[in-house]
């Protein structure tokens, strides 16, 4: 099982370096769906990422058709909208056979309604108090989806408990 997070023309370099970090984390492929609203050498995007750049597998599609063309197979799609009509807790993403691709529209727009419409199995939510907010954050929201994906994946190739030089607990 493969995860990756999929950013529709995202805007916000600060969103985008902390999603990276948490590719960088959780083994995730990261892909950016151009125009971006920034360049990918400008110094927000990489102190948010830090210096995690070199592990993370970017990968740039021109557009969300191109994207689309690229999805192998075995590649599940997950629309990620306050908009869906289900929630991401209740999909299983535990089939080995399987990619799962979780895409994130633009931060201020989100993705096209006529795409969504077209998608609307595919559209996943996570619940929130719309009275509230309009939406979360971004590098919040794609964290709390690939930790579920990957909890239900039972936490492949990630270390559950690590000892450090300095361990605080030891």
């Amino acid at each position: 099982m493969t995860n990756h997070i999929v950013l529709f023309e995202p805007l916000m370099p600060a969103n985008t370096g902390n999603i990276a970090r948490t590719c960088a984390g959780t083994n995730t492929t990261l892909h950016l769906i151009e125009p971006l609203g920034f360049s990918t050498e400008d110094k927000y995007l990489k102190r948010a990422g830090l210096d995690y750049w070199d592990k993370v597998n970017i990968i740039y599609h021109a557009n969300l058709p191109e994207f689309l063309e690229s999805m192998p197979e075995n590649g599940k799609l997950h629309i990620v909208s306050k908009f869906a009509p289900k929630s991401y807790a209740d999909e299983d993403y535990t089939n080995p056979n399987e990619e799962h691709f979780f895409l994130f529209g633009k931060e201020t727009t989100g993705l096209p309604e006529n795409f969504m419409r077209m998608h609307e199995d595919e559209c996943i939510r996570i619940p929130q108090n719309d009275e509230h907010v309009r939406s979360l954050n971004l590098s919040n929201t794609a964290a709390i989806i690939v930790y579920e994906a990957l909890r239900q994946q039972n936490f492949p190739s990630l270390d559950r408990v690590h000892t450090y030089e300095n361990d605080k607990l030891k």
